[in-house]
């Protein structure tokens, strides 16, 4: 019968695999686990996929899914998958395209609304702020109900608040309207990760989760450019936000008719449902039906764990604090670009929109040259470890290339921003800054994953709360700071806070395996750091 335990071997194969999902395939010794039932990565394991491999099962009837399942989201084609791959990324894409958006209407919203710069400014950090309360809800939702229920809901309420900015007939309605936007706009920023997990194996994940990194830089810096033109075109600022209106609706229509459910738990759980109902047995049952919390545990799940885990972890911390300074270094520039080019180059709107192009081309860049050159590297690494993982130090090569080359970005901006000196200058120096976000994006994001395995989602959780809390808050000061110190010395500040972050990437690299020893919820801590046949060939010798 399909829906009953399979035989153990297979067991064990098709858990991994599940497992897999929210996380990086690592293999654990299930021994070594059983000798301490009170591990805190056991528990996190079991909350949605029951026993372990080789754990007794609690009787026949709970529903699993084998490897070479249909209703497995790994199974299904490849062209299917990268669709599903790729519309991810473009729901991303729309919630960061609509945070920048109104940079290009700044002046057209004080006019209409009287107020200053300040104020202005609010319309987009109001909008990031929403990102620090969306994942809580939407992460632990999803892995509660499914991924497209939340996309559902989320985005049919997304698209009805930018309909409300566009109507907005006074400021209250526009700030609230665009917090409450960003919120739920938070959505894919906490799931479609997730997503790119569900459907893909450890060979082809790292070249998803490359293409889709582009995702959540290239809004940002497409939002300007397409925002500024259209003030110069004479178009009513409220066109603005009926076009993020349009870019909402279409994509709410194609989740609703295109999107698939992809998180197992939650397809074992509806599996156990329709089998319920076909035979009339009541016994099926799902692991994710049994774990059942009360509101203050859920509560707990949420809001505490995460915030638990991240100030226990220095590691976690230290990536934390440096992902946040670059992510809200991104939403800065908004208002120190119009400065250098808008005031100093003489630029309009549109053009000055344009001037953010160069990071983006830096950030595809760094894409193609981390699929042509690391990906293959790390592959062969993947053949030389097997059986075992990866040591997540690997990750972090990218970063200890990319952290000089961000810091050096911002002396290269701050001291050719003259206005006597080529704004080709200024503006190249976006290549190298794109080019090192990307990189860094990709190496510490994917060493948290692998680092924290069955408490990732609460990692990069807390992680996702920090650096919106950074891109809210850096664009209030970023105005007065570089009118005050100007463009040069503002700039400079900027270059020594990233140089002092840059050794984090090479401390983790040489000490991670340590700290990772002592680690309370980093399972792979006793793990080879080196292949097993070079280890082999030294002890020999």
């Amino acid at each position: 019968m399909s829906g009953q335990r399979s035989s153990a071997p297979d067991l064990a194969g098709t858990q991994a695999l599940e497992r897999s999902s929210s996380r990086t395939p690592t293999v654990v010794d299930s021994n070594d686990l059983a000798d301490d039932q009170n591990d805190i990565n056991l528990q996190f394991e079991h909350e949605a996929y029951g026993p372990a491999p080789g754990e007794k099962p609690l009787d026949a009837y709970e529903v699993t899914m084998g490897p070479t399942d249909p209703d497995n989201p790994k199974t299904w084609s490849r062209p299917y998958r990268w669709y599903v791959t790729m519309f991810s990324a473009v729901l991303v894409l729309n919630a960061t395209f609509a945070s920048s958006a109104p940079s290009g209407i700044v002046p057209q919203l004080m006019e209409k609304f009287t107020f200053g710069t300040e104020v202005a400014t609010l319309t987009i950090a109001l909008f990031v702020a929403g990102y620090c309360v969306g994942p809580l809800l939407w992460g632990p939702l999803s892995e509660q109900y499914g991924r497209k229920p939340v996309f559902i809901i989320s985005f049919f309420a997304y698209t009805c608040f930018q309909v409300g900015c566009a109507l907005s007939p006074n400021t209250a309605s526009i700030l609230v309207f665009r917090f409450l936007g960003g919120t739920f706009a938070a959505a894919p920023l906490a799931n479609s990760g997730a997503v790119m997990s569900d459907v893909w194996d450890a060979d082809t994940r790292g070249k998803a989760m490359a293409i889709f990194a582009l995702a959540p830089f290239a809004g940002p810096t497409i939002g300007p450019t397409v925002s500024g033109f259209m003030a110069v075109s004479g178009v009513s600022w409220r066109w603005v936000f009926w076009l993020l209106t349009i870019f909402a609706g279409t994509c709410l229509v194609l989740i609703v008719l295109t999107l698939p459910e992809t998180y197992a738990p939650v397809i074992l759980v509806r599996r156990a449902e329709r089998l319920r109902k076909e035979t009339g047995d009541d016994r099926y049952w799902a692991p994710l039906e049994r774990n059942k919390m009360t509101f203050r545990q859920r509560l707990k799940h949420v809001l505490a764990r995460p915030f638990i885990i991240l100030f226990r972890e220095p590691m976690l911390l230290a990536i934390t604090l440096y992902m946040s300074f670059i992510y809200g270094v991104v939403y800065l520039l908004f208002e120190a670009y119009p400065i250098v080019f808008t005031r100093g180059h003489h630029f309009n709107a549109g053009i000055s929109g344009l001037m953010f192009l160069p990071i983006f081309i830096g950030a595809v860049f760094a894409v193609i040259t981390y699929l042509l050159v690391f990906n293959p590297r790390y592959m062969k690494a993947i053949q030389e470890f097997a059986p075992h993982p990866v040591p997540p130090e690997y990750r972090l090569e990218l970063c200890v290339y990319a952290a000089p080359i961000y810091t050096i970005s911002f002396f290269w901006f701050g001291w050719t921003s003259y206005p006597w000196i080529s704004y080709w200058a200024p503006l190249m120096a976006g290549f190298p800054m794109g080019f090192a976000i990307i990189w860094l994006f990709l190496g510490l994001f994917n060493y948290t994953i692998d680092v924290y395995l069955f408490v990732a989602a609460s990692a990069l959780s807390s992680m996702t709360v920090v650096r919106s809390l950074f891109g809210a808050g850096f664009p209030l000061f970023s105005t007065q700071m570089y009118e005050t110190l100007n463009p040069r010395w503002a700039s400079t500040l900027l270059g020594c806070l990233a140089l002092v972050m840059t050794p984090i990437p090479f401390v983790l690299k040489k000490f991670g395996a340590k700290v990772r020893r002592k680690s309370k919820y980093a399972p792979t801590g006793n793990l080879p750091t080196k292949p097993p046949a070079k280890e082999k060939g030294a002890s020999t010798a």
